[in-house]
């Protein structure tokens, strides 16, 4: 499968908007080569806004521009995006819906060597507990164009969530991007498997290995954790023998708590593969944290195997 870049494709798109809308404007701090929002400041230097390492004030620096009808896109490391920011965006942003983008990069494990400090397991959980914030997921740098699409065009507060590291792609090219619903990927009549983020490609690798011990998966890709589809969710794990979340984040506040409360009373069994609420740590890749934490597609077979 072709491998692609996230945070690339974010960069790019940040600039094709840019061109396309004179209103968009773009805020860092101090990270836009890790980000790569400094594509965006090599093009448009005037609508660029190098805020330095002050994240609280990046974001009440953007409700500002906002309220001058920009559009601005927020940018730094999704643990510092959201946790040191988060009375700004709660106070600033979200209670009066102002139309502020927030990226948060590196997400999850994702930046592996800088370990528990720079890696962000509660990120999904701060912004969906925030009133009037959308959170996105997006699991391959084609559905992270179009989710960032979908951001510059939607009026009010969004939080995007992307990987540090190349991903395979998943979707076409001419994906389309609807906010709300979850995307079936592959058909199956045993499990359902609920994954967002990197952990779409693992559970679609995990289904291939399942279905040569007769055990048929269905893959979702559930890449927006806010709203849900509670409606969909329920549809999906009907007649199912079990189900299974997956995510690179905390099993709490995340997929495993959108998935499990939307069939709560269907009684269908529900087991989840996240971080049992501890941090990440420092490792020698990203794969080597995703085995550690029991993120990989073994695992959800496992879970499957048990589940059936």
């Amino acid at each position: 499968m072709k491998m692609q870049s996230q945070r690339k494709a974010y960069g790019e798109t940040l600039v094709q908007l840019g061109r396309e809308n004179k209103n968009i404007v773009v805020l860092d701090a101090d990270l836009s080569k890790s980000t790569m929002t400094c594509f965006f400041e090599q093009e448009f230097p005037d609508r660029y806004f190098e805020m330095g390492i002050a994240e609280a004030n990046m974001i009440s620096f953007a409700a500002g521009l906002s309220l001058t009808g920009k559009i601005a896109f927020v940018n730094s490391f999704a643990v510092f995006s959201t946790g040191r920011p988060f009375d700004q965006i709660r106070q600033g942003v979200a209670i009066g819906k102002l139309n502020v983008k927030i990226c948060g990069s590196s997400a999850g494990l994702s930046d592996f060597g800088d370990g528990a400090t720079h890696q962000s397991v509660e990120d999904i959980a701060i912004m969906r507990a925030i009133p009037n914030m959308t959170v996105i997921s997006p699991c391959d740098a084609i559905e992270t164009k179009k989710a960032v699409r979908f951001a510059a065009e939607y009026d009010g507060p969004v939080y995007i969530r992307v990987s540090r590291n190349d991903l395979p792609d998943i979707f076409p090219d001419d994906m389309e991007f609807t906010l709300g619903k979850p995307v079936v990927l592959r058909e199956g009549n045993d499990i359902t498997v609920f994954a967002t983020g990197t952990m779409v490609y693992e559970a679609l690798v995990a289904a291939e290995k399942l279905s040569s011990l007769g055990i048929s998966a269905r893959v979702v890709n559930v890449s927006t954790l806010k709203p849900v589809d509670d409606e969909s969710i329920i549809k999906l794990a009907e007649g199912m023998k079990g189900i299974i979340t997956a995510e690179e984040h905390s099993i709490i506040g995340g997929l495993a708590s959108v998935v499990t409360y939307a069939l709560r009373g269907k009684g269908i069994p529900v087991e989840s593969i996240a971080i049992n609420d501890e941090f990440g740590q420092s490792a020698g890749s990203h794969d080597e944290l995703l085995a550690h934490y029991g993120l990989k597609a073994d695992n959800i077979v496992e879970k499957a195997k048990a589940l059936c």
